[in-house]
């Protein structure tokens, strides 16, 4: 992985979603279940250490970091020609 994204980086790409919803409804929806993997990630790992729920800790890392896989993946996928990603402009 390149670097850690930023919030400035994550909103880039939101809004990048939005504006091109119309366009590209799957990606928007795929963009929107990262997010929640990764607000759930975080709201969740308190909790699960709170409660000493072991199973749930790695659970909690790999939501948290969905969206850098996802840029990841979709980086990857762009270079080889496999899949176009126009919004991969947004992120540094």
């Amino acid at each position: 992985m390149k670097h850690a994204l930023t919030l400035v980086e994550i909103h880039r790409i939101k809004r990048w979603h939005v504006a091109h919803r119309d366009e590209h409804p799957l990606e928007y929806e795929m963009w929107d279940a990262m997010l929640c993997l990764w607000l759930m990630g975080w709201v969740g790992w308190l909790p699960a250490f709170a409660l000493d729920a072991l199973w749930a800790w790695p659970l909690c890392l790999l939501a948290m970091s969905a969206p850098q896989m996802y840029v990841a993946w979709r980086r990857y996928a762009h270079q080889t020609q496999r899949l176009r990603c126009d919004w991969l402009g947004n992120v540094g």
